[in-house]
C-alpha cells in the first residue's frame, strides 16, 4: 500500500495536519457560541487532555501500522502526530494552569503533591517535552544512537497519560474511555514485546545455524 507523490506530500500529509485542527476549531467554535456546557473550563481541560493522549496513540500506531499493512510512507507522519500530542498537551497544561488555577501557584503545587492523577499528569508531560524538543533532524544526527533510546520515552509516558486519565475519570465515575485507551495501548505494547520476542528468536535460530555448519563441514572433511 502506497500513495503515490506528489499525492501523498502535497495532498495526504497536509489533509492529516489539518484535520489534526479541527478538535481545536470545534473548541474555538464552542467557546465562540457557548456551547460547552455548564463548566465550560473543565469541558476545555479535559477535551486537550483526551486529544493529546489519542495523538500519542496514533503516534504509536504509526509502526504498527507499517508492519502490518507494510506502508512504509505512513512513518513520515509519526513525528507530526508526536508533535500535535504536545502540542494538545501543552494546550492541556495552560488551560489547567491558566482557565483553572489562574496561576495560583500555591495550589497547583498542592494538586501536584496531594492528587495522584495530577501527578502522574505533570510527570508524563516532563517525559513528552525532551522528545518534542528533540523531534527534529538536527537532534537526531547531534544526539546519533541516544536519539533513538531518548525517544523509548514514549511508553512509560504514554501509560502515565492512561493512568492520568484513569484516575481522573474514576473519581467522577467515568471509566469507560479510559479503560478502551488502556485496551488500545495494551494491544499496541503488545505488539512491540511480540516483535522484539519474534527478532530474539530468530537471531537466536541464525547464530545457531551459523555455529552449526563449520561442524558439518569438519565432519564432510573428515568423512
Amino acid at each position: 500500500m502506497q500513495i503515490r507523490e506528489p499525492y501523498f506530500s502535497k495532498v495526504f500529509k497536509p489533509a492529516v495536519f489539518v484535520l489534526a485542527l479541527v478538535p481545536l476549531a470545534v473548541l474555538g467554535w464552542g467557546v465562540w457560541q457557548d456551547t460547552l456546557g455548564a463548566n465550560p473550563i473543565e469541558y476545555i481541560t479535559r477535551s486537550f487532555g483526551e486529544w493529546t493522549l489519542r495523538f500519542l496513540l496514533l503516534t504509536l500506531l504509526i509502526s504498527t501500522l507499517r508492519r502490518a499493512t507494510g506502508w512504509v510512507q505512513c512513518l513520515r507522519m509519526r513525528r507530526m502526530l508526536g508533535l500535535f500530542a504536545f502540542f494538545y498537551g501543552t494546550l492541556h497544561l495552560a488551560s489547567y494552569l491558566w482557565l483553572d488555577q489562574f496561576f495560583d501557584w500555591g495550589e497547583i503545587w498542592f494538586d501536584i503533591l496531594e492528587r495522584p492523577f495530577i501527578t502522574v499528569g505533570m510527570l508524563a508531560f516532563l517525559l513528552m517535552t525532551p522528545l518534542a524538543v528533540t523531534s527534529f533532524k538536527a537532534a537526531m544526527r547531534k544526539l546519533g544512537k541516544n536519539w533513538q533510546r531518548l525517544h523509548m520515552l514514549i511508553y512509560p509516558l504514554s501509560m502515565l497519560a492512561v493512568l492520568h486519565f484513569w484516575w481522573l475519570a474514576e473519581s467522577k465515575s467515568r471509566l469507560a474511555m479510559p479503560q478502551l485507551y488502556a485496551v488500545l495501548l495494551a494491544i499496541l505494547l503488545g505488539e512491540r514485546l511480540y516483535q522484539a520476542a519474534k527478532r530474539k528468536w530468530l537471531a537466536s535460530n541464525s547464530s545457531k545455524t551459523s555455529a552449526s555448519r563449520p561442524s558439518v563441514r569438519m565432519a564432510a572433511k573428515r568423512a
